[in-house]
């Protein structure tokens, strides 16, 4: 890290007074051994371990990493830690602040310590995804000729959220979440050392059950609602944190639901959830919830059109254009008017007739493509608009559908690998039916069955 005036005198008044830290940073691990979970990554060898310069050395040098994770779980205790163990420049951005200037300037300034100091860099980038491409894309150089060694922390998909370049040039590190155990070891470190509580207070076995149930596998929400309530505790005269006491400290609405914890992902499963049982007032519940913790109404309109393609379908075509007719109103007008929107989109959707096929259909088609069924495009149904491809025998003996009475000319269409196969089983509910018996009219004269395949 390269600290100005300020965060030196920061520093210094945090060595001498360390409650002026929060607990979650003063319990930060100073090596990786002192690392809470995440054993997976911490073996011998491992990047991070060749990162801080533990092992490996000679012409094999250490790899650009993408930290990939839910909240709370390490990630950026990860990064502390190569920041103090390495002897490299380390230099911290974030992704919510920082733009392609700084980043060029960090490159910059590397280019200039390997050049003239032989001195490496190790960049931290918190919140990748949500730089832009563009913002991606300046980080390729840097990367790939090693000017810094990246190691970037993100709590999106990273196959959705990260350029493929970027990835191809780096390793992806899963973070696991962490268990009652992992949390439970940190809880007592933090009771009992001297830059945490040492030994102030404890903390009684039913209070330690609620914490660990509230925390969510999330480590800074525990350690943070392990302050509070010591805090509370040491306040009262108590030696010990009570089950009482920590209710009395925590805020258990807020706690929840987290828009950036576990929480947030359980509620949203429970709304899609409620909507696909037809459980319209537990749906309602769960929206609630969502609305009344201060969820972005985007997301939620977002998951109400997956729940309309992934459990309605063609049981109510008119689903999915409820759902994205309702995303579209909430960009527009935003809360508190958008909750009447989402109301109305939830609502129908968990009264409308259900059906899955349409999941099931792609599911299956991308199983045989990832199991290798793809086979050469029938020669048919070729391009043939350049020069030459009749020669190839593209397109040649394609048959035009609009030139035969129906519409539907008996020819084929799949590669011969996957030639008959039936990946759309339409229900016959709602108005799926009709698909239903439409889908097995045309599959008939796709065969040739019948009059040649011709009405």
């Amino acid at each position: 890290m390269e600290p100005d005036l300020f965060t030196a005198a920061a520093e210094e008044r945090q060595e001498k007074d360390p409650s002026s830290s929060p607990l979650a940073v003063r319990m930060r691990p100073r090596t990786l051994d002192e690392v809470v979970g995440q054993q997976h990554l911490l073996k011998q060898g491992s990047p991070l371990r060749r990162l801080v310069g533990e092992s490996g050395g000679g012409p094999a040098g250490p790899s650009s990493v993408l930290l990939w994770g839910p909240p709370g779980i390490g990630k950026t205790t990860l990064a502390y830690v190569v920041s103090q163990a390495t002897r490299k420049r380390f230099v911290e951005l974030s992704a919510i602040t920082a733009g392609v200037k700084e980043v060029r300037a960090v490159i910059d300034g590397a280019r200039r310590a390997s050049g003239g100091y032989g001195k490496e860099t190790v960049l931290f980038l918190d919140e990748i995804h949500r730089f832009s491409k563009a913002q991606q894309d300046s980080l390729l150089p840097a990367v790939e000729n090693r000017w810094v060694t990246l190691v970037a922390a993100t709590t999106e998909n990273p196959y959705f959220s990260i350029i493929s370049p970027l990835l191809s040039r780096s390793l992806l590190l899963t973070l696991e979440s962490l268990t009652d155990d992992d949390l439970r070891s940190l809880l007592h470190r933090a009771l009992t050392e001297d830059r945490g509580l040492g030994g102030a207070v404890t903390l009684a076995p039913e209070a330690e059950a609620h914490l660990l149930r509230i925390a969510g596998g999330d480590a800074r929400r525990a350690l943070t609602a392990l302050e509070a309530a010591a805090g509370a505790a040491m306040a009262k005269s108590e030696p010990e944190i009570t089950l009482e006491t920590l209710e009395e400290t925590v805020d258990r609405a807020a706690v929840a639901y987290d828009r950036d914890g576990d929480q947030h992902y359980d509620v949203a499963s429970a709304l899609i959830k409620s909507i696909r049982g037809s459980d319209v007032d537990a749906a309602l519940h769960y929206l609630a919830r969502m609305i009344e913790a201060g969820e972005d109404p985007r997301f939620i309109a977002r998951r109400l059109m997956i729940s309309a393609s992934e459990d309605i379908g063609l049981a109510d075509p008119t689903a999915l254009p409820t759902a994205v007719a309702a995303a579209q109103a909430v960009a527009l007008i935003g809360f508190p008017e958008a909750a009447l929107t989402l109301s109305h989109a939830t609502i129908a959707l968990a009264l409308a007739p259900k059906s899955n096929a349409a999941t099931i259909a792609i599911s299956a088609a991308r199983a045989d493509v990832r199991a290798g069924l793809v086979g050469p495009v029938p020669a048919h149904l070729r391009d043939g608009h350049y020069k030459g491809a009749a020669k190839l025998g593209h397109a040649q003996g394609y048959v035009y559908p609009h030139d035969v009475p129906g519409a539907i000319a008996a020819q084929q269409y799949a590669p011969d690998s996957v030639q008959g196969k039936r990946y759309y089983e339409p229900t016959r509910y709602g108005a799926e039916a009709r698909y239903a018996d439409v889908v097995e009219k045309v599959r008939e004269r796709l065969s040739g069955e019948g009059a040649d395949g011709r009405q």
